[in-house]
């Protein structure tokens, strides 16, 4: 072969090289990572996974060039647990948090925090090297300046403490109140700018952002952009917003060429609330049916994890704080019991659970138990009576006009977002989640040693929660 010839060759498969890596991700390089975390939004709230009505154009984009798991779970069907096993890898009784924090609840409820004992997720990257940053609703402890974001890692803070019907509702940066009443129509917007600002100014070294949406938790709050836009009501306004709003930070990461070394995450804290949808399951937030705990999850990252993938796989919040440690490559606290494993394997592949089994709580106790096909409720779900249009009902904590502003045509507890049918509740009610997903029939006496098996590990599980001080208050 002449030299030139070989030459051309030789740069021919350099080129083929170069264009068939330009997907993956830089080695040696810690990504960013972005979790964007909903409030109150249903597993069948978006089109990616099943609403007719409901538009997310943005998220099922991301959903096409990345991954979804079916079967991803909240520790607790209620916000602030929930977060706080986000932040911890823990489940709720081992990290203090079984309750919410609410500045209108009582003295009690008013004090309670995550403990300070307790490292989060952006206190460990945050010394490992990462720019931390937060966008939205904390609800870990709001009392005290140690309690809040920026003294738990966090190198910057937008939001409101607790949810955004709790009074008062005020806005706060860093550790200042800026802006009460707030006026919630424009949080999603404001939250957005300033994600995108963060997300600019570092650009160049590795970054954490948590962005805990206000939407779509009580009271809805659509700017007027999309008010009355979507053709599908007041949740539907707010989940086209919330939409845009995942588009326009995936589109600032394109512009900065970070696609390629950022993961983002999308979910939501616990299953919906009125005017929402749970996809086809039983319950709804609170509830320790499936509507309650299992929430849609979409992670994308270009090279890494494969368009278009889908796990059927069990997996909960905790998980996402061991997954980030993993990519970063940075160790896990080794002085306590973390209960998240690293899911990058769900996300890239059709591997198995990395639990056994999950476990449910409601409150200070734990409620249920799955595997991949039974769920076994140890504890009796709550019943619910059904309540008709018709019906008047005053939200004690809706918008007046005065302390929270926001939209005054809410959903009204008629627009129930799961199935209210099937067998009534009662303690050890055993489902067959993968033909019976609904929760519907009751198979305890068809299939006893089922009962037997997981009423085994919930004792034993049982037995580590019963060892476990209980936080009460704010430590």
């Amino acid at each position: 072969m002449k030299k030139w010839s070989y030459l051309l060759v030789v740069a021919a498969l350099v080129l083929f090289r170069c264009a068939f890596n330009s997907d993956a991700a830089e080695p040696g390089k810690q990504p960013n990572v972005i979790l964007i975390l909903a409030d109150d939004l249903g597993y069948g709230d978006l089109g990616c996974f099943g609403h007719p009505k409901f538009k997310t154009p943005n998220l099922d984009r991301m959903a096409t060039e990345g991954a979804r798991l079916t079967q991803f779970n909240c520790p607790m069907p209620y916000c602030a647990p929930t977060r706080a096993s986000l932040l911890t890898g823990r489940y709720p009784f081992r990290c203090g948090m079984t309750s919410n924090p609410a500045p209108d609840g009582g003295p009690q409820a008013d004090a309670i925090s995550l403990p300070l004992t307790e490292l989060t997720l952006a206190q460990i990257l945050k010394r490992a090297g990462y720019a931390t940053g937060m966008v939205g609703k904390w609800h870990l402890g709001h009392q005290k300046p140690d309690f809040l974001p920026t003294r738990r890692g966090f190198d910057e803070y937008l939001g409101i403490l607790y949810s955004n019907d709790m009074r008062p509702v005020q806005l706060v940066d860093g550790l200042e109140p800026v802006e009460y009443p707030v006026a919630q129509v424009t949080l999603t917007r404001r939250y957005t700018e300033r994600a995108l600002r963060f997300i600019e100014r570092n650009k160049a070294r590795p970054f954490f952002f948590y962005f805990a949406h206000a939407m779509p938790h009580k009271p809805l709050a659509p700017s007027e952009a999309f008010y009355k836009k979507s053709g599908a009501g007041l949740y539907g306004d707010v989940i086209a917003e919330l939409d845009w709003s995942v588009g326009q930070v995936l589109a600032k990461l394109k512009e900065l060429d970070l696609d390629r070394s950022t993961l983002v995450i999308f979910t939501s804290d616990n299953g919906p609330w009125y005017g929402g949808s749970t996809g086809g399951l039983r319950g709804m937030k609170a509830s320790s049916f499936e509507g309650g705990y299992r929430v849609p999850l979409i992670a994308r990252w270009p090279g890494v994890i494969p368009s278009g993938h889908v796990n059927q796989a069990p997996a909960v919040m905790m998980d996402l704080f061991a997954t980030t440690l993993g990519i970063a490559k940075v160790a896990p606290p080794k002085d306590r019991m973390t209960d998240g494993k690293d899911i990058m394997p769900l996300l890239t592949s059709n591997a198995a659970s990395p639990h056994p089994v999950i476990f449910g709580h409601a409150g200070p106790r734990l409620a249920s138990v799955r595997d991949e096909r039974w769920k076994l409720h140890v504890l009796a779900p709550a019943a619910r009576k059904p309540v008709s249009p018709e019906e008047k009902w005053i939200d004690p904590r809706g918008p007046d006009g005065v302390t929270i502003l926001a939209p005054y045509d809410q959903s009204h507890p008629s627009q129930y977002p799961g199935l209210e049918t099937g067998d009534a509740p009662k303690p050890m009610m055993l489902f067959d989640l993968k033909n019976d997903p609904g929760e519907q029939h009751d198979l305890s006496k068809e299939h006893p040693d089922v009962v037997t098996r997981l009423k085994h590990l919930y004792d034993e599980m049982n037995k580590e929660l019963s060892s476990v001080p209980r936080s009460v208050g704010a430590q």
